[in-house]
C-alpha cells in the first residue's frame, strides 16, 4: 500500500524579519516595570547609607563649619562648605553601608532591621562592601583634596570607631553605646576642623554637646526595640537589665549634664545670653521629657511604656537641631 503524500509549508527561519512593534500597553507595562526599579534601587540605597543619620551628621557638621568660619571672621558660604559636606556625607554613608554589611545577620532578626537591604537579600554583600568602601575612600579623597589631614584623620579614625569597635562589641556589652557615642558626636568637630585646620576648645564643646545628647536619645531607641535587640542577641542596656532602672538612670544623668555642657559655647564666647537662655530652656525641657522617661519604670502597659519612650525619642530629634540652629543664630564674631 502506498502512503498518501504529506503536504509540508515551509517555515521562514529569516532572522532579518522586523519583529511586531510592542503595543502600547505593553510599552506602558515596561514603563512600569523599569520605574518600579529604579525605585527599588534608589530606596534601597538610603536604607544602605542611612539617609536619615547622614542627613543628621551633615547637619551637625554645617553647624561646626559655620562657627568655625564665624570664628575666623569669615563667611561660611563658600566652596570650602559644599566639598567639606560632600566629603563627610561620604564618609558617614560608606561607614553606615559597612556596619549594615557587618549586622546583616542580627539584622535579618530583628522586625525593625528585617527589611534592609543587605539582611533581605537585595543588595548581595560583596556589593555591600565595595559600596561601603567606595564611599569611604572616595569621601576621605575629598576630605584630603579640599581640607586638611586632620579633618581626614578625624573622619578615618571616625569610621574605624564605628565600624570595627563599636559594631562588634554591640554583641559583647552594653557599654558599646558609651563608645559609639565618640564616633557619633564627630560631626561638629570634623566641621569645625575643616575651618579652623585645628582642635580648639570650642569645636571640643560641639562635640561635647553632641556626645551628650545621645544618651537620652539612644536610651529610648533601645527601650522602644529592646525586644528586637534580644531577639537579635545585642546587649544594649535594656536587654542585659530588663527592669528598666539602669536605663532610666542613664538617661537622667545625662539629660542632667546636658544643661551645662549646651552652655559650654557661652562660656567660651561663642554666643552671647540670648543663646544661654535658650540653651537653659531647651535643656529643662528635655530633661523634663527623660523624667517622663522613667514612667517606664512603674507602668505594666506596654503600649504606655512604648510611648513615653517615643515621646523622649521625638524630643532628642527636635533638641538638637533646634540647640544648633540658635547657637548659629546668636554666634559672635570674637
Amino acid at each position: 500500500m502506498m502512503s498518501s503524500p504529506v503536504t509540508t509549508r515551509s517555515v521562514s527561519t529569516d532572522s532579518s524579519a522586523p519583529l511586531p512593534a510592542p503595543s502600547v500597553a505593553q510599552r506602558s507595562h515596561m514603563g512600569h516595570l523599569a520605574a518600579g526599579a529604579t525605585a527599588t534601587l534608589i530606596g534601597d540605597l538610603r536604607e544602605l547609607f542611612k539617609f536619615k543619620v547622614t542627613t543628621m551628621v551633615l547637619i551637625t557638621t554645617w553647624a561646626g563649619f559655620y562657627l568655625g568660619s564665624i570664628r575666623s571672621g569669615i563667611t561660611s558660604v563658600q566652596r570650602g562648605l559644599v566639598e567639606t559636606l560632600i566629603g563627610v556625607a561620604l564618609v558617614s554613608a560608606g561607614a553606615s553601608a559597612l556596619n549594615e554589611a557587618m549586622e546583616r545577620k542580627s539584622d535579618a532578626l530583628m522586625l525593625r532591621t528585617a527589611h534592609r537591604p543587605i539582611a533581605s537579600g537585595r543588595i548581595s554583600l560583596p556589593v555591600g562592601l565595595a559600596l561601603g568602601l567606595g564611599a569611604v575612600l572616595l569621601g576621605g579623597w575629598t576630605l584630603l583634596e579640599t581640607t586638611n589631614l586632620l579633618t581626614v584623620a578625624l573622619a578615618l579614625l571616625t569610621v574605624f570607631t564605628y565600624v570595627a569597635i563599636y559594631t562588634p562589641l554591640k554583641r559583647l556589652t552594653s557599654l558599646a553605646t558609651f563608645l559609639g557615642a565618640f564616633p557619633g558626636a564627630a560631626g561638629p568637630l570634623l566641621g569645625w576642623t575643616a575651618a579652623r585646620g585645628q582642635i580648639e576648645w570650642q569645636g571640643v564643646a560641639l562635640f561635647a554637646i553632641l556626645f551628650v545628647w545621645q544618651f537620652p536619645h539612644f536610651m529610648a531607641i533601645s527601650w522602644l526595640y529592646r525586644h528586637d535587640y534580644a531577639r537579635a542577641g545585642i546587649r544594649m542596656l535594656p536587654v542585659v537589665q530588663p527592669d528598666g532602672v539602669s536605663t532610666v538612670i542613664e538617661a537622667l544623668v545625662y539629660a542632667v549634664l546636658m544643661i551645662p555642657v549646651s552652655l559650654a559655647p557661652w562660656w567660651l564666647h561663642m554666643a552671647g545670653v540670648a543663646y544661654a537662655v535658650l540653651a537653659v530652656s531647651l535643656g529643662i525641657f528635655y530633661l523634663a521629657y527623660t523624667v517622663r522617661f522613667s514612667r517606664i519604670l512603674r507602668t505594666t502597659d506596654e503600649t504606655e511604656s512604648r510611648m513615653v519612650a517615643r515621646d523622649l525619642l521625638k524630643v532628642s530629634v527636635l533638641y538638637l537641631p533646634l540647640l544648633l540652629t540658635g547657637l548659629m543664630l546668636a554666634a559672635t564674631i570674637r
